[in-house]
């Protein structure tokens, strides 16, 4: 699997301060994406063992509420199996910790994917631009939903993220 970079303290891509890796690969190819630098799987640079050590580092200090995959698409078939490793490690390291997943397949697509239960919330869907919308919180148009796995796979239906008061 290729990224692009690893964002350091991100407060745009879930709550909290987090730390972001952008996969390369994306099959979806939306209008208006915000990142279509990142749709090649040959993007970027390879993820390594040295890469998983800098993430895992990056993600200790207390205030990095967590780790977020964007892209490209980090449920790229190229990508599935490294992200599932990648979220693995860090839960095992980290459980306290949450991970945020940005996908443009929708969540019947992925939800049996091996490893998907390591993942906390995940946005599905493509960035559809006629139904774009600023208003919306961790998503950019209204066909796109903000899923609890947990509480998905538990209940066998998509239950919506609620941000803890």
């Amino acid at each position: 699997m290729n990224y692009m970079k690893i964002t350091k303290c991100d407060i745009a891509n879930g709550p909290g301060c987090r730390v972001t890796l952008w996969v390369s690969g994306c099959e979806h190819h939306c209008f208006n994406c915000h990142n279509p630098e990142t749709w090649p799987t040959t993007a970027g640079k390879p993820f390594t063992k040295q890469t998983m050590d800098t993430l895992i580092a990056l993600t200790a200090p207390y205030y990095i509420a967590g780790l977020t995959f964007s892209g490209g698409d980090p449920l790229h078939p190229a990508n599935r199996e490294t992200v599932m490793k990648i979220a693995a490690r860090f839960k095992q390291v980290y459980p306290e910790k949450n991970i945020w997943l940005w996908t443009g397949y929708m969540w019947n697509e992925v939800k049996d994917i091996t490893g998907i239960e390591n993942i906390d919330v995940l946005v599905d869907g493509e960035f559809f631009y006629p139904m774009r919308d600023l208003s919306l919180q961790w998503r950019g148009s209204a066909n796109q939903e903000v899923i609890d796995v947990t509480r998905s796979l538990e209940s066998n239906r998509i239950i919506s993220y609620k941000e803890k008061q």
